[in-house]
Parts: structure tokens; sequence; C-alpha cells
């Protein structure tokens, strides 16, 4: 093995420590029950696991949480994936006089700070009597992450051998038939990345469901840990519960899609 090889390895090893660790405290406090988190050094691992604690924190109320959360989620990222692939197909794969001027347009949206935006929204919400509904969410996700996914899917897209195309309308194809059959199935690197880019947002939005949601039953899951932690503030154990499960989702669709990532991370780099 080379001398720099192994220095990597070291380098990779001491990262995934340092950020691994933090997750491995919050599993490992999740466990303990209060008086031995209180009595017992913070760093030692449990002397009875109680799996008792998940139980408990399901029971009272994650499962309508998480329920919420997995609903308005999956609505937006499939209004999303639509909408940003379609329009990054037109902006970078159809020649028309205004596609740098739409583009920019796009990626200007991404410097908009979303707090300035909390009044306008309330007001159109109300307006359109979306107000506490779980639906109405999805519509300032959805319009927050749009410019993000374009950025990178555009970015993806214009590496794409114009060739490709251009066989395929020789042999008769529309636009709409290259976007689904080609563009897509070649895309899927990128849409991988916004994919769990925009689900981890999504996932930790809080202060959209702050001011859109009032019904506890509707609370999203950033919402029901707020109450949470206010609740067991001094049953940490129970918070760290909490935080591991909603950490859950996340890990689950990184490990599945990580390789797709990757490839959509490094796309333009290769070309370069």
């Amino acid at each position: 093995m080379k001398k720099s090889s192994i220095v990597y390895y070291i380098i990779a090893t001491i990262f995934s420590i340092i950020f691994g660790y933090p997750f491995i405290f919050m599993v490992s406090t999740s466990l303990k029950g209060n008086m031995e988190f209180l009595q017992e050094s913070i760093w030692s691992l449990p002397d009875t696991y109680k799996f008792i604690n998940y139980l408990d924190v399901l029971n009272s109320g994650f499962y309508q949480y998480f329920y919420n959360s997995i609903f308005v989620t999956l609505i937006s990222l499939v209004v999303l994936v639509f909408i940003s692939t379609l329009a990054s197909y037109i902006i970078t794969r159809i020649d028309f006089r205004m596609n740098k001027f739409v583009l920019a347009t796009f990626v200007a949206g991404m410097m908009i700070p979303i707090h300035s935006t909390l009044i306008p929204v309330y007001k159109i919400s109300r307006f359109l009597n979306l107000n506490n509904k779980l639906i109405g969410l999805a519509g300032p996700y959805i319009a927050f992450m749009l410019p993000v996914s374009i950025f990178i899917l555009s970015g993806f897209m214009e590496s794409i051998p114009k060739e490709i195309e251009e066989s395929a309308f020789m042999d008769g194809a529309s636009y709409f038939q290259i976007y689904t059959k080609i563009i897509l199935p070649l895309s899927k690197p990128a849409i991988s990345t916004i994919l769990i880019y925009n689900f981890v947002q999504i996932w930790n939005r809080f202060v959209y469901g702050l001011i859109l949601i009032s019904s506890p039953e509707k609370w999203i899951l950033t919402l029901g840990l707020w109450r949470f932690q206010g609740e067991h503030g001094f049953n940490v154990p129970y918070v760290m519960t909490a935080l591991t499960l909603a950490s859950i989702p996340l890990i689950i669709l990184f490990i599945l899609l990580q390789e797709k990532v990757v490839q959509g991370m490094t796309a333009g780099a290769l070309k370069a």
C-alpha cells in the first residue's frame, strides 16, 4: 500500500470518528434511564439497554408527527423533481432567447432569506385557505428548494452530449419523449443528489410549520420535537430517543442513494 493511501485512510478515520461520535453518543444516551444518565458519566455505555424508551416516545404522539412529515415531504419532493427536471431540460437543452436570463433568475432565488418571506407566505396561505393544512406547507417548501435544484440539474444536464438528442430527433422523437426516455434516465445521479438534499432540508424545516400549522394533530416532526423537548427537557434520554427516531429516515435515504449522490457530485468534475 502506498504511503499516500495510508495517509488518506488515517485522515478518513479521524474524520469518521469526529463526525460519527455525536450520533453514537445520541443513540447510546437514548438507551439509558434518566437516573443512570444523571448519576453516571455521560460518556459511558448504558448498564441496561432501555429499548422501552423508543416505545414510550412513539406512543407519545410521534406516530402522527412522522406521518405528517412524510406526507408533506413526499408530496413536495414529487412536485419538486417534476418541475425542476422539466425546467432544467428546457433551460439547458432547448435554445431560446431568454434561457440564460431564466436560469439567472432561478439562481438569484437562492439568495432570498427565508425569514423575509414569512409574512407574505402567511398572507398568501390565508388567502388561498391553506392555513392549518398540511398541503399548504408543500408550496413554500417547493418554492424555496426549486432554485438550488434547478442549479444542480441544469449543470448536470448541460454535460449530456447533444448528439444523443440529435439522433433521437432524426428518429422522430418529440421533445417530451427525449425528456422522459433519454434525459431523465441519464440524470438519475443528479436527481438522487437533489432528492437527498431536499429531503434533508424539508424534513428539518421548522419555521413554516410554526406559522402555518396551529392544530397539534397536524404538527410535523420538527414541531413535535420542539414540544417534546419542552415537556421532557429534564429527561435527556427521552430527548435523545426522539432525535434518533427523527434521524432514521435521513440515514436510510442516504444509504439507499449514496452511490448515485457521489456520481452526481463528481459528474461536473469528470467533465472538466
